[in-house]
């Protein structure tokens, strides 16, 4: 019998609460937020609802958590709080901590704004009241334009750090950063590295160019980086180190985020970056060819390891900052990856994605699961051509012949510049360094180990794989799990579909071949 939406959803929650062993001894984590005020920026990100969620059900004694949120595609501030919690991510918190939004408060900002958008009540409101910061307010497009990349990522980590230092009891200030930060780098350890220019004269040059000139100075300034998320994000951290003297903070960097491991909930995920894009074009059959060196590590991680090492981040740069460990020290570092320790390979990613993939198929499949992994660039190029883009000229073709409208031409448009971003990641490899985050997770109890897991060491990639495919059906396409059945018919038709065409086609191929060979030798 085929499980409901409704039905899967609540056995993955199941299966989350049975991980979570009886606590019997004190969370010293726990303790350290208990009548503590809390500021998120970035809270409406993909980070930022796990990073929510994880403080509001493990923190249950935390006085208030302000969430900084700006209007948004014609919604105001108050609209979009009212629909964030509309979310299955929510539906272990709403269970154990039925009155958690009596703690939550909407101050209204914007990090890319000079002034942080805020009014000036509500900055005295966090001057007066707030403890903790979290940081994660960004824009992750890996093509946004120079100027916005550098007002949100730079500038305005820049006017939360003058901002922090007007707080009067701050605890922690965590900035979450990239482990791609620097990623012209091959070895990439957990310090500062040189950034790409002075912080000043990148602000300065922002400010004084107009759109087009910075527009085409954008390639000299970028230098090595591949794109401005990377390059804002290598200038963030230099805006760390230099302007954060006086407080106590830290940074860390996930690499790849992709889908949760064990909590709040098995698999959730609501975006197609990254190894997640991937995931999905190549199991609804869009995406037929990647440039990718299949033997590379594949740096990706579990979202809930990333929130449990960022909150335990904080918890830690306090006491450090009490014992007088790091004051007149650069603020700690913390490579949050998984190829130090769980390594998994690009081939054996994409291998088993296939396999749990084709096991929930979905019904929104457009074609057979045909997937090529070229380390040659020139080899990717050609598969383009043959696998997506002739395709979609036929098919594009028929459908205005039909009276309907093309979409797959657009669609590749789409997918080709995804793949073009996603491609610098894929086809090259990177060693990291995470002694210190190792550390980090040595220095909790048993009670944190096991409520703020951030250790990577039990992860078996073959049983996130198998639910992460079921979280992306479900979370991203939008198909129930009533499907299944329906999915696999359809799945099979295509399949059926795919191999009379590819023997159609060597069968005219192998046609026409013979024919010139009999014309001309003959």
């Amino acid at each position: 019998m085929t499980l409901s939406s409704r039905d899967y959803i609540e056995e993955m929650v199941g299966m989350t609460e049975q991980l979570d062993p009886t606590e019997t001894g004190r969370s010293e984590v726990t303790e350290f937020f208990d009548g503590c005020n809390v500021l998120v920026t970035g809270g409406s990100g993909f980070i930022g609802k796990l990073l929510l969620e994880k403080l509001l059900r493990c923190c249950p004694k935390m006085e208030k958590l302000y969430m900084l949120l700006r209007a948004k595609k014609g919604k105001s501030p108050v609209e979009r709080f009212k629909e964030h919690f509309d979310d299955a991510l929510y539906e272990r918190l709403k269970r154990e901590q039925p009155d958690f939004a009596s703690k939550v408060l909407i101050i209204e900002g914007d990090t890319g704004m000079c002034d942080l958008g805020l009014s000036p009540k509500n900055r005295k409101l966090i001057q007066e009241t707030v403890h903790v910061v979290f940081h994660g307010a960004a824009t992750v497009r890996f093509d946004e334009k120079l100027r916005q990349a550098v007002n949100i990522n730079v500038r305005g980590f820049k006017l939360m750090l003058q901002l922090a230092k007007e707080i009067k009891n701050l605890k922690a200030f965590v900035h979450i950063s990239t482990a791609f930060s620097h990623c012209i780098s091959k070895e990439i350890e957990e310090k500062f590295y040189p950034p790409p220019m002075e912080v000043d004269k990148l602000l300065k040059i922002v400010d004084v160019l107009g759109d087009e000139k910075l527009e085409h100075l954008t390639p000299m300034l970028l230098g090595k980086w591949p794109n401005t998320y990377a390059f804002s994000k290598a200038m963030a951290e230099e805006v760390g180190k230099i302007y954060s003297k006086g407080i106590p903070i830290c940074i860390v960097r996930p690499s790849i985020v992709i889908s949760t491991w064990k909590e709040p909930i098995t698999a959730w995920t609501n975006n197609l970056y990254g190894a997640t894009g991937v995931v999905v074009g190549s199991a609804i059959g869009l995406l037929r060819t990647l440039h990718c060196k299949p033997q590379n590590f594949a740096e990706i991680i579990p979202a809930d390891i990333v929130i449990n090492n960022i909150v335990v981040a904080a918890w830690d740069i306090d006491k450090q900052w009490r014992e007088k460990l790091i004051i007149e020290e650069d603020p700690p570092i913390y490579n949050c990856v998984t190829s130090s320790q769980k390594p998994i390979t690009w081939g054996e990613f994409m291998v088993l994605n296939r396999i749990y993939g084709i096991e929930a198929v979905s019904t929104l499949t457009i074609w057979y699961h045909v997937l090529f992994l070229n380390q040659h660039l020139w080899v990717h190029s050609l598969c383009l051509i043959v696998l997506h883009l002739v395709p979609a000229l036929i098919a594009d073709s028929i459908l205005y012949l039909a009276g309907k409208k093309p979409m797959l031409w657009k669609a590749y448009r789409k997918i080709h510049k995804f793949m073009g971003v996603i491609s610098y990641f894929s086809s090259q490899e990177w060693h990291f360094k995470n002694e210190a985050n190792q550390r980090l997770f040595g220095k909790l109890n048993q009670v944190d180990k096991r409520k703020f897991d951030c250790n990577i060491e039990n992860l078996d990639w073959h049983d996130f794989l198998y639910y992460q495919f079921r979280g992306v059906r479900l979370f991203i396409l939008k198909d129930p799990m009533e499907t299944l059945e329906a999915g696999q018919t359809h799945y099979n038709r295509l399949m059926y579909a795919h191999y009379t065409i590819l023997t159609l086609t060597f069968s005219l191929l192998a046609w026409i071949f013979f024919s010139l060979l009999r014309r001309y030798f003959y």
